[in-house]
């Protein structure tokens, strides 16, 4: 299916819509077509060489746009240069060719690469991508056209996925970007990225607007990033995160993620890898577990400032986190505007540990002032939200309102009694505590929580608590609905608790505790 979609590609005719604009003519006019250096553009031949005279040749030249025609055109590793954009025309391909017996293929990855510890070898190199740019200064990727990274190697070193990243001349990034800024990603489409359909680290002031991301792994990695808008992009990533902004330490130092927006995205990891591209949108089999979703995450060294996600659905895939593990700030999200159906993690997951993966002496980070309202989940497994963070580290200041949580059910007496482990430092997945003693929220480690409008609905029977909380100082609940009928639960399992209040919600009488209780009711 992905030969036949790439050929279709190459064949189609430019939209008469671009015929509008102004063509490649010469580089007096800065337009610079590869065909002029050498381009070939039949899929067999290797147009490495050629591309990348022609972005030589617009950065010589002041600037300008670097033009694909319609044409399928293999590649290794593409250099960016400052002031050049790419522009991918209706019909064009971008291939990543297969890496070569005897090389040289991808360049190789960047010196020191391996012995950067505090993050996985992915997020520790960019150079070994089809496309690179390191230090860079108004750049743009554009286009209708597509980024097919057939070539690249997923990270894995698996016998059924070759090739191997660690070997020579292997490429593992579709695009890869380094301590960039003033960057513009648009329109464009991107097939099979390898580990990351994009990778940008330290980059500020970016635009990434109406892509369309049909990946094998990662599709949009935001790291140690700055001033950045995610808008309008369609992802399906079954086999990894969808939208990740991290602040991992592959930098050498620690630097937030900050002044981000995710708005209008549509995350799925639910459809056969090119389906959704060429318009088929085929499902994977029921028996598939897929990935994609929003997480900020786990690479947290820097943290995550200011950060605003909005008006998103997520399908058949994991429900929002954020997850700070490595010592930094989180603080100042707001979420909103969200709908999520046949979630295989809980919508929720608010995550403050203490793996500590960095430089030694760093303090355990914070987890703070999050706002979400205006969420609707449907069918979510039977993990509910999780709100935990470490003992002595809380939680803090999350509100929480007008919100629907529909939720599998089918917990068990005996597993409402478990205790879950602590797991501090474990990888962060809402299945790093096993099943949970909750079908609505597990909140453990957390100060200042406070709920309204807030509803949480099962599908079949469920003994568990709709809420267990442990640990937790000072948390407002008001108007809540929670599981009625035979079968159900206790509505709350406390356990010191301090500062408890439950009001004005039907069919829950008010209750209030100032000091520090333990109960079940």
């Amino acid at each position: 299916m992905l030969a036949g979609l790439v050929g279709a590609s190459a064949m189609t005719p430019a939209n008469p819509a671009s015929a509008a604009a102004p063509k490649p003519t010469s580089p007096a006019d800065h337009w610079f077509n590869i065909r002029d250096y050498g381009a070939v553009g039949d899929g067999a031949r290797i147009d490495t060489t050629a591309i990348n005279k022609a972005i030589a040749a617009a950065a010589a030249h002041g600037g300008g746009t670097v033009y694909f025609p319609p044409g399928t055109y293999a590649s290794y590793t593409l250099r960016l240069k400052s002031k050049v954009t790419l522009l991918l025309d209706v019909g064009a391909v971008l291939l990543a060719a297969d890496t070569p017996p005897g090389g040289p293929g991808y360049d190789s990855p960047d010196e020191g690469a391996a012995d950067n510890k505090f993050q996985d070898y992915g997020h520790s190199h960019w150079a070994n991508s089809l496309i690179y740019g390191e230090g860079l200064h108004d750049i743009a990727i554009v286009g209708q056209g597509l980024i097919w990274g057939k070539g690249l190697s997923r990270g894995h070193r698996f016998e059924t996925d070759p090739p191997d990243v660690s070997g020579p001349g292997v490429g593992d990034k579709a695009i890869a970007l380094k301590n960039c800024r003033n960057v513009l990603l648009r329109d464009f489409k991107v097939l099979q990225g390898g580990w990351f359909a994009l990778l940008a680290t330290g980059v500020d002031n970016m635009t990434i607007d109406n892509l369309v991301v049909d990946t094998n792994r990662d599709g949009l990695d935001i790291d140690c990033c700055r001033n950045v808008r995610v808008t309008n992009c369609t992802i399906n990533s079954p086999w990894d995160d969808g939208i990740c902004p991290k602040s991992s330490f592959a930098l050498g130092y620690a630097r937030p993620t900050e002044n981000l927006t995710i708005s209008d995205c549509f995350l799925t990891g639910d459809f056969e890898m090119g389906s959704v591209i060429d318009g088929t949108w085929k499902r994977m089999p029921p028996t598939f577990s897929g990935y994609g979703r929003i997480k900020l995450g786990t690479e947290s060294n820097g943290g995550f400032k200011n950060v605003t996600i909005t008006n998103c659905v997520f399908d058949n895939c994991y429900g929002l986190a954020l997850e700070t593990m490595d010592g930094a700030l989180t603080e100042d999200i707001a979420i909103s505007n969200i709908t999520m159906r046949g979630l295989r993690f809980p919508p929720l997951f608010l995550r403050l540990g203490s793996r500590m993966r960095g430089p030694a002496g760093a303090e355990v980070g914070k987890l703070r002032r999050v706002t979400i309202q205006n969420i609707v989940s449907h069918g979510a497994k039977p993990w509910p939200s999780i709100i935990a963070g470490v003992a002595g580290h809380p939680v803090e200041d999350v509100k929480i309102s007008d919100v629907y949580f529909h939720q599998q059910g089918g917990g068990s007496a005996e597993l409402a009694r478990r205790d879950p482990p602590e797991a501090d430092k474990a990888y962060p997945d809402p299945d790093m505590f096993g099943d949970l003693p909750a079908n609505g929220f597990f909140i453990r480690h957390a100060r200042n929580i406070e709920m309204s409008n807030v509803e949480i609905a099962v599908e079949a029977p469920d003994a568990r608590p709709a809420f267990w909380m442990r640990d937790v100082t000072d948390i407002d609940l008001f108007r809540l609905r929670l599981p009625r009928g035979a079968g159900k639960g206790p509505d709350f399992a406390l356990n010191e608790v301090t500062g408890f209040r439950s009001f004005g919600s039907r069919w829950l009488e008010d209750k209030r505790f100032d000091g520090a209780v333990t109960q079940t009711f």
